[in-house]
């Protein structure tokens, strides 16, 4: 009898993190539309609107990544824990 199945099924389910990245740049955008410069305000009003918004998507995408990044090295761990012999 083997001691460790050959074939495993992969961990299915919800990756709460990454939905909750995805509702803050949803809000990012609705956010966005309510702040939206009208006509008479500073024409500064809307580049700096625009920045924001981006860097507020690109650093949250840049937070997935890592969170991406930091699976794969606990999945690569268990791995090779697990590959030692006991």
């Amino acid at each position: 009898m083997l001691a460790k199945p050959i074939i495993t099924l992969g961990r299915i389910g919800i990756d709460w993190k990454g939905l909750g990245y995805l509702t803050s740049i949803v809000s990012v955008f609705f956010l966005g539309a309510i702040a939206w410069p009208k006509p008479d305000d500073p024409a500064w009003h809307l580049p700096a609107l625009i920045v924001g918004m981006a860097t507020s998507v690109i650093g949250m995408g840049f937070r997935y990544k890592a969170h991406l990044d930091q699976q794969r090295e606990i999945r690569k761990a268990k791995a090779e824990a697990e590959a030692r012999p006991h």
